[in-house]
């Protein structure tokens, strides 16, 4: 829906009430400037303002054309209108097909739809919503959804045939139609029937510029299939067809003429015609636009001449007529004289009207028995009675610049209505107000009878005025009808001509115009036509000729039996006022319901509403004149049951339950309310109520009153809610602690049955722990060996190196123990392995080589371990340049600071040793003090004790080569282990015990005597060897 209808969409009738200053009244019988126009135009706008297009008076239906799709027509509003009561959602039209499916069925009667409207006020749709309603509402099988098929198809059928492009609608209908939709007890669609009623035949000959023929022309040659046009000599361009290019606009943008072929072609096969009647059917089509282009010469005595062409040609081939034939009926006028005949030349003129003449004559007999078809395939044979809903969709009241023949039938049409229509609502007013007993106040209205006597009273009627100048002999015109009308209507208060009229109105009207006054206003109608149109000739010879064609359809059409009368046929306006008459008996035997369809604007804009034009429509639909009938006495009504229960919150006395009749109920309600006697009255069903400020007055408390009310109600409901909600709880806890205790129960009982047998099991295997596995012990067992392995688990081992902290195993678990403490051991051996840097493995390599040459040989040994070893002690830049200059081509290795004890006096001196790749440098600042190449190193001595002293032994080749090197090192054990491992001297370094002797030159020794004492020290002895004091070892 649309923003308004979201809103409203849930809400009754005077629960919409509350919305009226946004959204207007819903029924405009509460309007209460109700003699108001201008109040009615206000109320219309502003609902259509909010896309809220339909409103109601009383069960009347105004819809206002919005000229957009809205979003009203779905399946699911369908569902959602099906069953309601009528005043129960807002109006819809679906509400008043609901309301007249269901009276029919409770009341077993007659209902009808009547839908009028100007063109282009949405008739057409109006009438198909209500179909298409019908079909999804009504119970379904597949014999009825036939039917429903059916009758849904005729609608695209007849549009084709009967609508046409016109100034005020591209869709317009140019036939009134009227069907019976026939319903059996269950209230399943069964069959229908169709009645039409003076289709716009003129138009298939003649266009207004700005118009189009009947769409089913376009349809064929813009959609047809190629072979389909061959067959019928069609071009698929429509300027080749002179009846069809006289409006000049054969292209429309809003008509899509291929698929509507396609839907056509579609609907003719769902009403089952036939491949032959559809062929058939097309060729008349093709024909009447052949008929078109043939054109008539003059010859030299004006009479007009026709060369056989290829347009007759197949007219003769459509038709099944001898081309020889058709041209004699076509030029020739066949008179009897007496016994003879004799063939009467036409002239250009003439041959042009018969031409045209014939052209409608086939198209609207062709339509005729199109509408016949249908019927047929409607029809429902079963005889039992059915009930009926009738859909009229007739023209709505014309008045165009210029008004013709067709326009004066349409309005005698309306004036027919309308005076059914007050008919009709006065009587239902009577009847609703005898039945409860309210007494019939007389209403005051225009009586429209003086108008339709004027038109159809016999002898002095404008039709029976009409008839007699088309049947007199002598010349009779257009001009003579207005006289003979001058002369029998001259004092008519509603009739006026040029030659009647006083000079004012003179200015308004033209010397061949008359003027009728409507009930809905003033219409001038040209006489120009009026006698052609209502004769509709067909000379004899040329139906002669048409009796002899070949094509079935047009054999019906024309049957053989027609020409056997002599007696004249009655004129179109005689026919058009007996079907009239025939259509008001058919009408007044049932019940009435009306649509009234407005146009919102002339330009089809979505969104505007011309307040100008849909005053104009307002007046000639005569919606004022029928809310005057409805408000002549109470503006609402409502049965007792439905007033009490909307309303009865109002009163003390009647809330929450009336227990008594509901009529009392309400006379309580309303004297508390404060109701004047003259604002309501108490029938035998219902209360009606006069004025609609009074029932507004009554809303607008209720809406007071609802929001105390629904507080109330909120306050008990949570009251209620919360009580039966906390009883649930508390069952619910006393359910569930009574089900968990006896769970509780079982278990505990189960738990130390179990524990019982656990129990003997554990003492049994403790008692037989010793002997070999039993079922006595095994579980016992078990549990030791689960129980040792879950406490190993939290006890491992964090290091290698960690001997004591894996637990003692119980003897079941010995051997298994010391498997997990290998595989356990190489485990952390394994991850510390992977975990060793390229770095940290050199620095291991190292620490074994030192290992292998002092582990348990040296004091001061262990406590070197955990000191890591360096690259080098000194860095390059700290060694002089020129040294480095001087051993460049030896690569350094290691270097660290020594001490060198002199061999001669013991002086001790700071020095750097160097390793190269080569050689051992022993440097004093910039100047190498001594070298020694590794091949003349013979190995280094230390003694075992915790000292710092290292000799390294020199092989003295030559007699001044200087001897031994006696050094002190802090870091001796790390250049001990680079030296061993640079030179390749791992099994020449040796740890004495006592002394060592080294040689201060070839030939001569001298000794370092080595001893433990309180604190480190070294000295000359008096024995002349150098004294070495360690201190000593804390272990030992």
């Amino acid at each position: 829906m649309q923003k308004g209808k979201v809103k409203l969409g849930q809400l009754d009738l005077e629960g919409a009430l509350i919305a009226r200053d946004r959204v207007g009244i819903q029924d405009f019988v509460l309007l209460d400037a109700h003699n108001s126009e201008t109040a009615f135009l206000d109320n219309l706008k502003k609902r259509f303002t909010e896309d809220l297009i339909y409103t109601y008076i009383g069960t009347l239906l105004i819809s206002v054309n919005p000229y957009k799709e809205l979003d009203i027509y779905t399946k699911k509003q369908m569902d959602l209108y099906m069953g309601v009561n009528f005043f129960e959602l807002p109006p819809h039209i679906y509400a008043l097909a609901d309301n007249v499916y269901h009276t029919m069925l409770s009341e077993a009667n007659n209902n009808f739809i009547l839908i009028s409207g100007e063109s282009g006020a949405g008739k057409t749709e109006a009438s198909k919503k209500i179909l298409q309603y019908y079909a999804v509402s009504c119970p379904s099988t597949t014999l009825l959804d036939t039917v429903r098929d059916r009758m849904l198809m005729s609608n695209p059928v007849l549009e084709a045939f009967g609508n046409a492009k016109t100034m005020k609608n591209d869709n317009s209908s140019r036939f009134g139609k009227y069907m019976d939709i026939q319903f059996d007890c269950q209230g399943d669609a069964v069959g229908g029937h169709i009645l039409s009623y003076l289709l716009e035949k003129s138009r298939v000959v003649h266009q207004n510029h700005g118009e189009r023929n009947f769409h089913i022309f376009y349809q064929l040659v813009e959609g047809g299939e190629e072979d389909l046009l061959r067959h019928l000599g069609l071009e698929k361009e429509t300027k080749r067809y002179s009846y069809l290019v006289q409006g000049e606009c054969s292209n429309v943008s809003s008509i899509n003429d291929k698929n509507d072929w396609k839907t056509v072609k579609n609907a003719l096969s769902v009403i089952d015609f036939d491949a032959n009647d559809i062929e058939h059917l097309f060729g008349i089509i093709a024909s009447v636009l052949h008929l078109g282009n043939v054109h008539f010469d003059g010859d030299t005595k004006g009479y007009a001449t026709l060369n056989t062409n290829a347009a007759l040609r197949w007219v003769s081939k459509l038709l099944g007529i001898h081309v020889q034939v058709l041209h004699e009926a076509l030029i020739f006028r066949k008179i009897e004289a007496k016994s003879e005949e004799v063939l009467s030349p036409f002239t250009v003129d003439h041959a042009i009207y018969a031409r045209d003449a014939l052209a409608k004559a086939i198209y609207g007999r062709a339509f005729t028995w199109l509408v016949n078809r249908i019927n047929e395939s409607l029809e429902n044979k079963d005889s039992e009675r059915k009930t009926v809903i009738g859909l009229l969709d007739i023209y709505g009241f014309e008045v165009f610049s210029v008004n013709s023949f067709e326009q004066f039938c349409i309005n005698y049409c309306n004036e027919k209505l309308q005076q059914l229509f007050i008919q009709l609502t006065l009587k239902a007013e009577q009847e609703e107000y005898e039945a409860e007993g309210i007494g019939w106040e007389p209403v005051q209205f225009f009586n429209n009878k003086i108008i339709c006597d004027l038109v159809e009273e016999k002898h002095r009627g404008i039709i029976s005025v009409l008839d007699e100048e088309c049947m007199r002999p002598g010349d009779a015109t257009d001009l003579t009808f207005l006289d003979k009308l001058e002369e029998k209507m001259g004092n008519h208060p509603h009739f006026v001509t040029y030659k009647l009229a006083d000079k004012k109105t003179r200015k308004s009207l033209e010397r061949g115009d008359f003027r009728l006054l409507h009930y809905a206003g003033e219409v001038t109608y040209c006489v120009v036509g009026f006698i052609d149109k209502n004769n509709d000739l067909l000379y004899k010879n040329i139906k002669d000729a048409m009796r002899l064609s070949k094509n079935p359809v047009i054999q019906q059409c024309f049957p053989a039996t027609e020409g056997d009368s002599k007696r004249r046929p009655e004129t179109v306006a005689t026919q058009f006022k007996n079907s009239l008459l025939r259509l008001t008996e058919i009408l007044t035997a049932k019940e009435a319901w009306y649509v009234r369809c407005l146009k919102s604007n002339d330009n089809k804009q979505p969104g505007k509403f011309d307040e100008v034009l849909v005053r104009h429509q307002v007046k000639y639909l005569g919606l004022m004149e029928h809310l005057r009938v409805r408000r002549a006495g109470f503006a609402y009504r409502r049965r007792y049951e439905v007033f009490l229960k909307r309303y009865k919150a109002l009163c003390p006395a009647t809330w929450p339950h009336w227990k008594g009749v509901p009529a009392e109920g309400v006379e309580k309600l309303v004297q508390h309310l404060g109701y004047q006697p003259d604002e309501y009255k108490m029938g035998k069903t219902k209360i009606f109520i006069r004025y609609a400020r009074t029932l507004f007055a009554t809303e607008d408390a209720f809406e007071i009153c609802k929001h105390e009310l629904a507080s109330r109600i909120q306050a008990k409901y949570k009251g209620y809610r919360a009580k039966g909600e906390f009883r649930k709880q508390k069952e619910a806890a006393t359910k569930i602690e009574t089900c968990w205790r006896g769970v509780q129960a079982r278990k505990e009982r189960d738990r130390r049955a179990w524990a019982v047998k656990v129990i003997k099991k554990f003492i049994k295997g403790y008692i037989t722990r010793r002997e070999a596995k039993t079922t006595d012990n095994s579980e016992y067992l078990a549990f030791v060996r689960q129980s040792y392995l879950n406490r190993l688990k939290d006890n491992l081992p964090k290091t290698v190196l960690d001997k004591t902290t894996w637990l003692t195993p119980p003897p079941v678990m010995t051997e298994t123990s010391e498997i997990l403490r290998q595989l356990h051991t190489r485990m952390m051996v394994r991850k510390y392995v992977r975990g060793i840097t390229p770095q940290k493995k050199a620095q291991l390599q190292q620490k074994v080589v030192t290992s292998a040459i002092f582990k348990g040989k040296k004091d001061s040994y262990p406590s070197s371990i955990a000191v890591p070893f360096v690259d080098t002690r000194i860095n390059e830049q700290d060694i002089n340049m020129r040294v480095l200059q001087t051993i460049r081509h030896e690569r350094i290795k290691y270097s660290v600071p020594v001490v060198k004890y002199d061999r001669n006096g013991f002086k001790p001196r700071p020095r750097q040793l160097i390793l190269t790749q080569a050689a051992v440098y022993l440097v004093e600042e910039a100047k190498i003090k001594q070298r020694v190449d590794f091949v003349s190193l013979k190995g280094a001595s230390l003694s075992n004790l915790g000292d710092s002293v290292m000799i390294l032994h020199v092989a003295l080749n030559e007699p001044k080569q200087k001897g031994d090197m006696i050094l002190q090192c802090d870091h001796l054990f790390e250049a001990l282990t680079k030296l061993a491992m640079i030179a390749n001297k791992q099994n020449n370094i040796k740890v004495v015990q006592g002394s060592i002797k080294f040689e201060i030159q070839a030939g001569k020794e001298g000794g370092v005597d080595f001893s433990t004492g309180q604190e480190p020290m070294i000295s000359k002895g008096k024995n002349g060897h150098l004294m070495v004091v360690a201190p000593r070892n804390k272990s030992r």
